[in-house]
């Protein structure tokens, strides 16, 4: 996934990656992430949506690991923890943003997540997001980013609900 994902990403292609747990997406959309993030610009430039707080915390500590040697900012946003500590984040100026829809679509309602200059948009583990009926809240999400964007859905498998949120939201992508 990755030999196919990076150089199409970092090209500015919508990609979407069919693949399984533990093949290393993570890195596939993380790494070109990093490469359209301007560490000097302190706004959020990268969103990436996960199901669950855990793999939020998971990709987050991963990007962040990538970008060790950059001074991007990456955060976790997601519920059941304070928003203290996200809402200073962003404050910040933090640049790359994961997070659970929930929390996400709170935290733009508030007005303290502005995806106005959104450079790149990731739906992780997009099956999981949908089984878990955060089909509304993707759309809501999505729609809230700019028309001008790379857009990447990563998932185990293609159903059909999957296949929509495609069609709907990514422009020309590649199926990897």
């Amino acid at each position: 996934i990755q030999r196919s994902a990076i150089p199409a990403l970092i090209e500015k292609r919508d990609v979407v990656g069919i693949a399984q747990t533990g093949t290393g997406k993570t890195a596939a959309f993380g790494l070109p992430i990093l490469t359209h993030v301007d560490p000097e610009e302190r706004y959020v430039q990268a969103l990436v949506l996960t199901p669950t707080r855990e793999l939020a915390i998971q990709v987050a500590d991963a990007i962040a690991t990538f970008a060790r040697y950059q001074r991007t900012e990456v955060i976790a946003v997601y519920g059941g923890s304070s928003y203290l500590p996200q809402l200073r984040a962003l404050k910040h100026g933090a640049q790359v943003v994961v997070g659970t829809p929930g929390r996400v679509m709170d935290l733009i309602e508030r007005g303290a997540l502005n995806l106005s200059q959104l450079r790149i948009f990731v739906l992780d583990e997009a099956d999981e997001m949908l089984t878990m009926g955060f089909a509304e809240d993707v759309d809501t999400i999505a729609s809230s980013v700019p028309d001008e964007r790379i857009t990447a859905l990563f998932s185990a498998t293609m159903p059909p609900a999957i296949a929509r949120v495609a069609a709907e939201h990514l422009t020309e992508p590649l199926r990897i």
